[in-house]
């Protein structure tokens, strides 16, 4: 029997299979009367019990077609693809883990709204499921009607998305030392979360439980961690995050703050940070604590206590002296206990300080200083001028002489014409 003659063959098998209510459309797949549509088994279940035996009828592996798994977030949009490269003049479908036929070729054959045809061609068929529940988990089968019917599976994970963490055991505020213990619980994760804790940048080792939830698909999870405060612990943060593949990376925590008690601490700044002999001095006592001290004792060591404070929490001198060295201490007392702190005061000698006549004679001094460079310039170019002068005066004064000869005589005289004798005289005017 050749391959055409034997698909009425196959219808009339078909036909005589359907149940009661059920018609064989015109698109070769069951439609139901009565019942809700796409309740029925869909044709390539009565196709693929035939068992065909002509070689003719087997077709090629180009006719087998393929899809993928995919892994769907909860309430998100899965895309179902199944493509084939030899049809053979064959519709695709797509049916869901329940059996129900979902789309045949571009026809709709199941009435839900979040199932909508994407592609739709001879070589493939591709729908999407949108606001995807856990319920829709499980294994989709692509078919083609060839002779024998081919399918392919696609696994469709849905991860359900863990719920806020939410952090118990934290009920007051927790004394320096302490044992804290807190837990975080976690539900509606599948497969299930990891729970981490951080205090700050420090990372906390938890006991970490699984427990599936009533549903049977998604899982609680819980952890416990157990701490010593410290009083660095005193307003500080104690995070727990889930970590699922479903959130992406994006941060899901919870943070918890804690309140730490402890015992002041303080310490005396002075101000200024070097008195002198005759200023006004200010001993401020720091305190901290939690509570904060809210009462301020002094002492001066080898005077009687305490002293009297003026302002908050300082210690004033209106105007120190030599007398007021010595080491002071300062109590700072809260419900939790208190704490001293203690400061050695020096007073040092008082800054010299200008009078009115000093600044006088400074400015005459500077004044005279003045007077005496310009007469000193005064003098140089005086002296200057009466050497580059003293030649010419000498000069002039041997001209003025009888003895002296006329400037015709000194020439010849010099030349070694006329004489008056041996001896010779040079002049030089």
């Amino acid at each position: 029997m050749g391959a055409p003659s034997a698909v009425p063959l196959l219808l009339l098998l078909a036909c005589c299979w359907a149940p009661a209510g059920a018609n064989l459309s015109q698109d070769g797949y069951w439609q139901e009367q009565d019942l809700e549509l796409g309740t029925l088994a869909p044709l390539d279940e009565a196709i693929s019990s035939t068992v065909w035996s002509s070689p003719d009828l087997l077709a090629s592996q180009d006719s087998q077609p393929w899809t993928s798994d995919e892994t769907v977030v909860a309430g998100g949009t899965v895309v179902l693809k199944c493509q084939v490269k030899d049809h053979e003049d064959s519709s695709l479908q797509w049916s869901n883990p329940a059996q129900q036929t979902l789309y045949f070729g571009e026809k709709r054959a199941l009435r839900d709204n979040r199932i909508q045809l994407v592609s739709s061609t001879p070589h493939e068929l591709s729908i999407s499921i949108s606001n995807v529940a856990l319920a829709d988990e499980g294994e989709y089968t692509c078919s083609i009607f060839t002779m024998p019917v081919r399918t392919a599976k696609s696994l469709v994970t849905v991860l359900g998305i863990p719920q806020k963490p939410i952090i118990t055991g934290y009920k007051s505020s927790l004394r320096e030392k302490d044992t804290a213990t807190l837990n975080c619980q976690s539900s509606g994760s599948k497969p299930a979360a990891h729970l981490t804790w951080r205090k700050g940048d420090q990372e906390l080792r938890g006991e970490q439980k699984i427990q599936e939830d009533p549903n049977g698909k998604t899982f609680t999870v819980s952890s416990s961690v157990t701490f010593q405060v410290t009083r660095e612990d005193d307003g500080a943060n104690i995070v727990c995050s889930v970590n699922h593949e479903s959130l992406k990376g994006a941060d899901r925590s919870t943070s918890q703050r804690i309140e730490v008690l402890y015992t002041p601490t303080a310490m005396i700044r002075p101000d200024p940070p070097h008195p002198r002999e005759g200023q006004k001095l200010l001993l401020h006592c720091e305190g901290r604590g939690n509570p904060v001290p809210q009462q301020y004792l002094w002492v001066k060591e080898g005077s009687e206590p305490p002293l009297k404070m003026t302002q908050d929490s300082a210690l004033i001198f209106p105007f120190l002296n030599k007398s007021d060295s010595g080491t002071y201490g300062c109590t700072a007392i809260s419900n939790m206990g208190s704490y001293t702190a203690y400061f050695t005061l020096n007073v040092n000698d008082p800054s010299p300080v200008p009078s009115s006549s000093s600044t006088y004679h400074a400015i005459i001094g500077g004044i005279v200083a003045f007077i005496v460079f310009l007469l000193l310039i005064l003098l140089i170019f005086l002296g200057h001028y009466v050497i580059r002068h003293k030649g010419t005066y000498l000069t002039h004064e041997a001209k003025g002489s009888d003895d002296a000869p006329d400037a015709d005589t000194a020439i010849i005289n010099a030349e070694g014409g006329q004489s008056g004798g041996d001896d010779k005289k040079e002049y030089f005017i």
